[in-house]
Parts: structure tokens; C-alpha cells; sequence
């Protein structure tokens, strides 16, 4: 029933006609305006529909429109909307709960079209709801349908995972700044500062002076309460090799036990955020299976939470109708500025979904250490079509873009027969 709604919704919003009343929103936090006006742009409202952001507020909304269609004579009613922010997502389900279609306008098309009608920069709520009005009149917008519940399950949960891996980053890169002051030969016996026999350091004997006031059979009896195998020659020998480094360091002691109350927080932090991110991950695989073509997006060798990112921003990868329609809605779409005898670089026009774009980038980076098909096009990329690796790297993730969405239109898993690797690579 609701593929059927999203469908019907699409087919009605193609052509706004003389019948069509089109209303313009601008979001705000509580309170939102609303203006309308016909497929010429001429208002009819004599003063912006101002409702509040509830469900009594909604219901004004809809009286209102019925009230200006019975009264142009209008059958169909299109609402545009900037997608911006989060405030827009309650009004625009509820429209669309009741039969009224919805579009979403982008906001650089409000930004630069709002001196249009009247030659000022000014700007106010019921100026830019006329001005979303306007571009929807024109044609400027994409149609909004509401996402299926697993897609929008599993949006919900690779966003939050997102904010805990920025803050994760965030504090580890207080961990290693605590380390650089404190004790900066740290890393030179160990490469991973977030292992299992680190973390335990950290918390125990972080600093020079904790290092040189415990004998090495003392530091892996430490160890041994955090981990199955501390001791042996390896442990032993690391517990050697710190107390050589923490001897001779340059490390500040100055404030000493503040700092170290600042990093006990700090791994406690950072675990806790790991922690978070693994119960989304376990969330992820337990959602993912609800996915249209997630196992296809897997076979090529997309990591779990990739694969929920890109299914997540690029939605049913079966309902697109090229791979370029997913690179726009990463913003990996090429841009070029030329005028006259200039000719400006051609770049990415990054107008898209930022974690969608990530995840392509980063997945295409992942391909290239483990998947011989992906190796040989870099490979032929660089050699004889004589690309950078950063160009490379680029058309590559239009080509995983291209076969991702081959691959859902026609429900086949990856193939390296069909990447059509160049014989010369």
C-alpha cells in the first residue's frame, strides 16, 4: 500500500498545470509561513499562512488549502519545502498521510533566487516561503516520498553511529596529545596506542615516572588483569623496552597528577564510545538483512557499516536509474566553470550527502587492498591511461557506483568476469 502512495505521489508531482495550487513553506523550529500561488507565480493569499509546528497547526494548514483550492478552482495542490535541517521531516510525513504531494526545494536554489521578485536581499519567513513557492512553480524540485521503515531504520542508526565515531576520533586525538606532552617516546613501543597491554598502561602507569617505580614482573602482573596472555618473551620485552624509553624521556612533569586525572577520563571516554559503536554495529547487522540488495552491495566486498551507509543515503539501489544518480546524491558529480576563453578545472560539485560520500571514497580505498578486479582497473588507470592515484580513486568510485546499481536493477552479486578488467593491467 505505501509503495503504492510513493508511486502515485511521484506521477502526480511531474508537471504543475494551471489546476495546480502550489504553497511554498519556510521551516522554522515552532512556528512555520506558508504562502501560495499559481503556476505563474501570482500570489493568492492576501497575508502568509502562519501555523504552529503541531497537529493543530497541520490541520489550520490543510483547511486552509482546501479552502484556496474551492476558491481558485484548483484540483491538485503540490507543498514545496526546503530540506534543511530536521524540522521539516513531521510536516512533510503528515502531507503526505494526507494524499497531498510534497516536494523538496534545495536551499542554494531559495539563496539565489530571493531577489527575484522584488530586487531585494532582504530576507523574512513569509519572503523565502514564497520564494520556495516560486521554484517549485518553475520546476525546481525533487519529489519526496517517504522511505520504507527498514531504510528508515537503519538511516537513524548509521547517523548515530557516525556522531560517536567523530567523538571517538575527537578523543583519541586528546589521548595522543596527552601522550606528546607527558611521555612522547610512547609510540615507539607501541604502534597501536589503543591495544589491549596500551590501553592498560594508560590507565595504570601512564606517565615516566609510574613506569620507573614498578619492576617489569610488576608491569605484566598488571597487565595480567586486563589480558588472558600478558607475560612470555613478548611481554617481558615490552615491559623492558618501556622502562628504557620512560628512563631517558623528555616528557613534561609539571601539574603531573592533574593530567593524569584528565587521561583516566579520557580512556574511559573512549571506551564508552567504543562500546556504543559496537552495539550499533550489532544493531546494523540485525537490520541489514531487512535491506533490498544489501547482500549484492556485500558481495563486492562493501564493509557492513559501508554498505548500510550507502543504502541508507542512496536508498533502493533498484529504483535509480543509473549509477550517476547516486554520485549526485554524493555530491561526486563533476562541475566545470568555463566562459569564453576561459576554461576553469573541472572538480566535484560535493552536493550531496557527506557520509554518503565518505563511505564511497573510503570503500573504493578498502577495494583496492583486496579485490583483484578493482586492482587491475587502478592499476591500468595509473599506467597507461597515465591518471594520478587521486584521479584513479575518483573514476573508480563511479565505476562501483555504476555496477552497484547494475547489480540491483538486475539481482546479480559481483562478478569479476563482468567488471570488464582491462586486458592491459
Amino acid at each position: 500500500m505505501k509503495s503504492r502512495l510513493i508511486k502515485a505521489q511521484n506521477q502526480r508531482v511531474e508537471r504543475i498545470s494551471t489546476s495546480t495550487l502550489v504553497i511554498g513553506i519556510d521551516i522554522a523550529k515552532e512556528k512555520h509561513a506558508a504562502q501560495a500561488i499559481n503556476f505563474r507565480g501570482i500570489v493568492l493569499t492576501n497575508r502568509p499562512i502562519m501555523f504552529s509546528n503541531d497537529h493543530a497547526g497541520f490541520e489550520h494548514l490543510k483547511s486552509s488549502i482546501r479552502k484556496l483550492q474551492k476558491m481558485h478552482g484548483m484540483n491538485d495542490v503540490v507543498v514545496g519545502m526546503e530540506s534543511t535541517g530536521h524540522y521539516w521531516f513531521n510536516i512533510a510525513n503528515w502531507l503526505v498521510q494526507q494524499g497531498i504531494s510534497v516536494v523538496l526545494v534545495n536551499p542554494m536554489t531559495t539563496k539565489r533566487n530571493k531577489e527575484n521578485r522584488d530586487n531585494s536581499p532582504s530576507k523574512n519567513d513569509p519572503k523565502d516561503a514564497l520564494v520556495i513557492a516560486d521554484a517549485v512553480s518553475r520546476g525546481f524540485y525533487t519529489p519526496f516520498s517517504p522511505k520504507e521503515e527498514a531504510f528508515r531504520r537503519i538511516r537513524v542508526i548509521v547517523t548515530n553511529r557516525e556522531h560517536w565515531v567523530v567523538k571517538s576520533g575527537r578523543v583519541k586525538n586528546r589521548i595522543h596529545r596527552w601522550l606528546d606532552i607527558r611521555f612522547p617516546e610512547y609510540r615507539q613501543a607501541f604502534e597501536d596506542i589503543f591495544s589491549t597491554r596500551s590501553l592498560a598502561t594508560l590507565r595504570r602507569f601512564p606517565a615516566p615516572s609510574d613506569v620507573l617505580q614498578l619492576t617489569p614482573e610488576q608491569m605484566v602482573h598488571i597487565w595480567g588483569e586486563y589480558m588472558t596472555r600478558p607475560g612470555g618473551v613478548r611481554g617481558r620485552n615490552k615491559a623492558t623496552q618501556i622502562q628504557a624509553l620512560a628512563r631517558h624521556s623528555v616528557g613534561d612533569a609539571t601539574a603531573l597528577e592533574e593530567d593524569k586525572w584528565e587521561l583516566k577520563h579520557l580512556i574511559e571516554e573512549y571506551e564508552r564510545i567504543c562500546q556504543i559503536i559496537d552495539e550499533a554495529d550489532k544493531m546494523i547487522e540485525k537490520v541489514l538483512p531487512e535491506i533490498p540488495c544489501s547482500d549484492l552491495v556485500r558481495s563486492v566486498g562493501v564493509s557492513v557499516p559501508a554498505t548500510a551507509a550507502i543504502l541508507a543515503f542512496g536508498g533502493d539501489l533498484r529504483q535509480l536509474s543509473h549509477g550517476n544518480q547516486l554520485l549526485r546524491k554524493a555530491g561526486l558529480n563533476l562541475a566545470e566553470r568555463s566562459s569564453g576563453k576561459y576554461k576553469g578545472q573541472i572538480k566535484l560539485t560535493k552536493r550531496g550527502n557527506s557520509l554518503l560520500r565518505k563511505h564511497l571514497y573510503f570503500t573504493v580505498f578498502s577495494l583496492l587492498s583486496h579485490n583483484s578486479a578493482f586492482q587491475a582497473l587502478h592499476a591500468h588507470n595509473i599506467e597507461v591511461k597515465r591518471m594520478t592515484k587521486m584521479q584513479s580513486m575518483i573514476k573508480l568510485i563511479g565505476k562501483l557506483a555504476r555496477m552497484l546499481v547494475a547489480m540491483a536493477k538486475e539481482g546479480q552479486k559481483f562478478s569479476a568476469d563482468k567488471a570488464q578488467i582491462p586486458l592491459a593491467a
